[in-house]
């Protein structure tokens, strides 16, 4: 039904998967590593967007 094809994983794989990440870290602990993966994939497109801003202001800049 809710089939991941590029991975061929179905839902019962998924459920397992799920229960060996809350085994693994905890309840609590899961809030916690989303929220600073958040954060870091925010700031890696804060990061792309600035530096490809830079090398276009340099590309208007030279002759």
């Amino acid at each position: 039904m809710f089939d991941i094809v590029a991975w061929g994983l179905g839902t019962q794989e998924l459920m397992i998967i799920l229960v060996i990440v809350v085994l693994l870290f905890g309840g609590r602990r899961i809030p916690e590593l989303a929220r600073s993966l958040g954060q870091g994939i925010k700031e890696f497109q804060k990061s792309t967007r600035d530096s490809a801003a830079d090398e276009a202001d340099k590309d208007k800049e030279q002759p």
